[in-house]
């Protein structure tokens, strides 16, 4: 029975196993460009949510590699090694959804600055061609009347 884990191994690792199956899904929905700040933020939220969940579990992460430390010093090495092995599979997995999750959120909150920017620009230069157009409709001062030919040429 030494060379065996505990139960609670097992469940750890199903959940840990089910929850990255989850998250790795979550992640590889096709990233599309979405001109809507709304839904990025939403889609923002989900990442940083996603990425709170992670820090949960890695406590259940920590416990799988410390029972296999513990079980590797009690069991026969071809036991060991296969639950050593399960384990560094689940650590490779473990980091790649890691580091793909920060890439994600920092390529988010990159693309939604750029939004807001252009955004603020849009709306810039709605008002700037709104003031044109009313300059543009405006009547024309008579020919003789310089003053008002100096001021409409200073405004051009």
């Amino acid at each position: 029975f030494d060379s065996l884990p505990p139960a609670h191994y097992k469940e750890t690792m199903n959940t840990i196993l089910v929850w990255m199956q989850q998250s790795e899904t979550k992640l590889s929905m096709p990233q599309v460009a979405i001109a809507d700040y709304e839904i990025m933020e939403q889609r923002l939220r989900e990442f940083k949510a996603l990425q709170s969940s992670l820090q949960e579990q890695q406590k259940g992460l920590k416990y799988l590699s410390t029972t296999v430390d513990d079980l590797s010093r009690k069991a026969p090495a071809e036991v060991s090694q296969s639950y050593r092995s399960e384990v560094e599979v689940v650590l490779g997995r473990w980091k790649k959804l890691s580091a793909q999750l920060a890439e994600h959120c920092q390529k988010l909150e990159e693309r939604l600055t750029k939004l807001q920017r252009f955004q603020n620009d849009t709306k810039t230069l709605k008002k700037w061609m709104a003031e044109v157009d009313v300059f543009l409709k405006e009547e024309w001062p008579a020919l003789g009347d310089s003053e008002a030919l100096e001021k409409q040429l200073e405004q051009c």
